[in-house]
């Protein structure tokens, strides 16, 4: 895949070393709850299939029924893992114990196969189950949680589960920072990075093995190519307008910002003199996992529904004008990360615009006919709901405009609204906040790109799961109007 002229201009502004960092944290860590879902996961199943062995074993071979045994099976595994769960069985630290595992699984299952003795399901002896439970978890369960807790501290070992940060400010500031980071108990933040407008030696190359990669300005560059996972400003709490501009900087990153200066033990957000928040992030780890589960229950079901419109539309195109029935499309992404977007093809194959670079107005001749009514009526951007399965998208947020965005008279938008880079602090969507109030289409006006990014703002300060379903529900009865789309 060719890299967008927008993304190699960002990779060459950075030093050989940022290029380097860029590459090797390209991929995002594997965060808390996506490790605790996991384990969760495997052990509802492995819970689920110790109880039915358990009741199999235990009960009467007159009364015992396999599908009930299922339905027991997944209610004894669903207490069992509450209870892991409500134990701190699937952070980190536990999970990573074989021992602790164990207890906490054969303890859980007993427990819970106890409470489930008193509805003598298929009329089991209580010790009978008790005892089968019991066997069954050690035989199945504890060898497997026992292989997992290899896993976890083998990714742990190797940094896969280490939340990234960047320091902003280097020399002795950083210095004690970095060896506070190390010398606190349980500490699960690895210092990657140093930016400092200064050098030599106030600010050396490397501070205790950790490279000063660039100035104040290259931070924003490097946390779009690379993940990480956030921001602590190093610099002397007296420097308060410096700071203030660095933090009206960093306000474009979906990452939180924190100032070490009042902090005693470089803990986050704890009490007696954890590391002060200046600014928050827009998803934490949980809320992004949430909503990536939204978006591919959701997605897939609209996909199944939609697809005898996709097949359709597939067919028009077709049939309408020669050339290939997708388009691929450069836009913005998540932190302003290129990525491909499909559409059906609305134009005559040889007028075509990867880059978006004319704007489409109206009466467009270089827009098909049957172009023309999948533009009014929003369907030539069904196949986005690959690019959500994908997790190039979301289904619902602020909609991705092209890399280099203009007005129809030209006018570049991130020259027309003052933070407009502070769109980009959640993933794209096939809808959204601005979408459902009219915002749509080819901006002609200054007013309506202000506009669609004030909508889009508040949409990222308001965000929730309920929101995202009022947004889908209501996108339908917009469409239909087919304003401002052509």
């Amino acid at each position: 895949m060719l890299i967008p002229d927008a993304l190699m201009d960002v990779l060459a502004d950075l030093s050989p070393t940022a290029r380097h960092l860029a590459g090797r944290y390209r991929r995002a860590s594997l965060t808390a709850p996506t490790l605790a879902l996991g384990l969760l996961v495997v052990d509802l199943a492995l819970f689920t299939l110790a109880a039915w062995f358990a009741l199999y074993a235990a009960a009467p071979p007159e009364t015992f029924g396999p599908e009930r045994a299922v339905a027991w099976g997944i209610a004894l595994a669903s207490g069992t893992c509450a209870l892991i769960g409500s134990s701190g069985g699937y952070a980190r630290a536990r999970a990573g114990s074989a021992r602790v595992s164990a207890l906490l699984c054969v303890g859980a299952a007993t427990a819970v196969a106890v409470l489930v003795t008193f509805a003598r399901p298929f009329g089991t002896a209580p010790i009978d189950l008790v005892t089968g439970v019991m066997a069954a978890a050690v035989v199945g369960v504890v060898p497997t949680r026992a292989a997992l807790a290899v896993v976890v501290r083998w990714a742990a070992d190797l940094g896969l589960m280490e939340r990234r940060a960047v320091l902003v400010g280097g020399g002795e500031d950083a210095r004690r920072v970095i060896d506070a980071m190390e010398a606190r108990p349980g500490n699960d933040v690895r210092v990657c990075a140093i930016f400092d407008d200064r050098s030599g030696a106030r600010s050396p190359d490397l501070v205790l093995d950790v490279p000063r990669i660039g100035a104040f300005a290259d931070l924003v560059g490097f946390a779009r190519a690379a993940e990480i996972d956030l921001v602590i400003i190093t610099i002397d709490p007296s420097a308060e307008e410096r700071i203030g501009q660095l933090v009206d900087r960093f306000s474009v990153l979906p990452v939180p910002v924190h100032l070490s200066a009042f902090s005693h033990d470089m803990a986050f957000g704890g009490a007696g003199g954890g590391l002060l928040s200046v600014a928050e992030g827009t998803l934490t780890p949980g809320t992004r996992l949430a909503k990536r589960g939204f978006d591919l229950l959701i997605g897939t079901a609209a996909l199944v529904l939609l697809s005898p419109v996709m097949v359709a539309a597939a067919l028009a195109v077709r049939l309408d004008s020669p050339g290939p029935i997708l388009f691929r499309q450069w836009r913005a992404g998540f932190s302003e990360r290129p990525v491909k977007v499909l559409k059906f093809r609305t134009m005559r194959a040889e007028a075509t615009d990867p880059q978006a670079a004319q704007v489409v107005t109206r009466g467009d001749d270089r827009v098909t006919r049957v172009g023309r009514f999948l533009r009014r009526t929003s369907i030539d951007e069904l196949p986005q709901l690959l690019n959500v399965l994908r997790g190039e998208l979301s289904l619902v947020g602020p909609r991705p405009h092209a890399i280099d965005a203009r007005s129809a008279a030209q006018d570049r938008f991130d020259a027309l609204v003052e933070g407009y880079s502070r769109r980009h602090r959640l993933p794209p969507g096939l809808t959204g906040w601005a979408q459902i109030h009219g915002y749509r289409g080819t901006v002609e006006r200054a007013e309506a790109i202000r506009g669609r990014v004030d909508h889009d703002l508040w949409y990222i300060e308001n965000w929730s799961l309920g929101l995202d379903l009022k947004i889908l529900a209501k996108t339908p009865w917009v469409l239909l109007r087919g304003t401002n789309a052509f």
